[in-house]
Parts: structure tokens; C-alpha cells; sequence
């Protein structure tokens, strides 16, 4: 299946059942429901600090190289990356813990300011899930091979599946170290 189908899948059905939890009435309940979230957030934490722990421990300096998409809201084509397995694995790390982060700050302001309930309990689900889901901590914590979905560099899926994935092959590499670097402007 799908990850983003599940995911939706886990956001409607959570979205339910949360509807038939009394948190809004009984202040003991939403005690509890607030300790599952928050549970659920440092393990997620506590997972991606681990996994990046493990990467530092394996030390792949395997060189990578792929090219970048083009970002269709900007002029700027996808330039050639060259980085190791362990910057990319570390990179991609950071972008899990920073979701981390931005969903606890998006729950703080629907939560506490709006003081709006069920999302609590859905995000402890999707949080649990997206451990599952992200590919370092599969590659690195539960050992799968990285072939296949799992090969570097990740393919992004887009919205409605429509992505645009790193090149890879010979001819791209090839052709993006032959194009001059872009001028930044300073």
C-alpha cells in the first residue's frame, strides 16, 4: 500500500475514533490522550537521534552523486550533488527531526491556542507510523537492504504520485558536470 494512502487512511479512521473519545467532557481523558502524544513525539525523537547515532557509528563515506530535480517553482535547474551515504543518511535525518519539530509547533497552536482536541491523538498515530515509514531508520535500525524503494538517493513521491526523483543514471551525472555551477548572488 501506498504510504501516503495510509497515512490517510490512519488520519480519517483516527479522526473517528477520536470523535467518540470524550475529551472535550472528561479532563482525565485528555490527560491521557496529551501523555500518549507527547509519548509518542520523543519516541520518534528518541528513534531519529538513534538512527543518526548508528549512521555516525557506520561511517559510510561511499561517495554518492546524483542530480537534483528541477523545482518547478523556480528558475534554477537541479544541480549535481556529490556528498557520501553517512551526509545524505545525516541530511535526511534532519528533515524527519525538523518535521518533528514543526508538527509539535502546528500542534501547540491548534491545541493550546485553539484549544482544538482530536488532532492530539491523531498525530500520536501518524507519528507512529512515520517511524515505520521513514526509510534511514529502516535501512539503519531494522537492517533492510538498501535496494530498491530503500536506494539512495530516496525517491520523493509527490502529491497524486506524480514525483520528480534524483537522477542517477551515467548520461545525467554526466551532463550536469559539464553544466558551470550557478551564480549565487551575493
Amino acid at each position: 500500500m501506498n504510504a501516503q494512502v495510509a497515512n490517510l487512511a490512519i488520519s480519517l479512521g483516527g479522526m473517528q475514533l477520536a470523535r467518540k473519545i470524550p475529551m472535550d467532557t472528561d479532563p482525565q481523558i485528555l490527560l491521557y490522550v496529551r501523555i500518549g502524544y507527547i509519548t509518542a513525539q520523543l519516541l520518534c525523537l528518541a528513534v531519529y537521534y538513534y538512527t543518526s547515532y548508528k549512521i555516525k557509528q557506520k561511517n559510510d563515506l561511499t561517495v554518492l552523486k546524483y542530480v537534483e530535480p528541477k523545482n518547478p517553482m523556480s528558475t534554477d535547474s537541479g544541480g549535481l550533488v556529490t556528498t557520501t551515504v553517512r551526509d545524505y543518511d545525516l541530511g535526511e535525518v534532519s528533515k524527519l527531526v525538523r518535521g518533528v519539530y514543526m508538527g509539535i509547533a502546528m500542534m501547540a497552536v491548534l491545541h493550546l491556542y485553539m484549544k482544538f482536541n482530536p488532532p492530539l491523538f491523531v498525530q500520536g498515530l501518524t507519528a507512529l507510523k512515520g517511524i515505520y515509514d521513514a526509510k534511514p531508520v529502516a535501512i539503519h535500525l531494522f537492517g533492510k537492504p538498501a535496494t530498491g524503494d530503500l536506494k539512495r538517493p530516496f525517491k520523493v513521491g509527490g502529491l497524486f504520485g506524480a514525483a520528480s526523483d534524483p537522477a542517477t543514471d551515467a548520461a545525467s551525472i554526466k551532463e550536469a558536470e559539464r553544466k558551470p555551477a550557478p551564480k549565487k548572488d551575493e
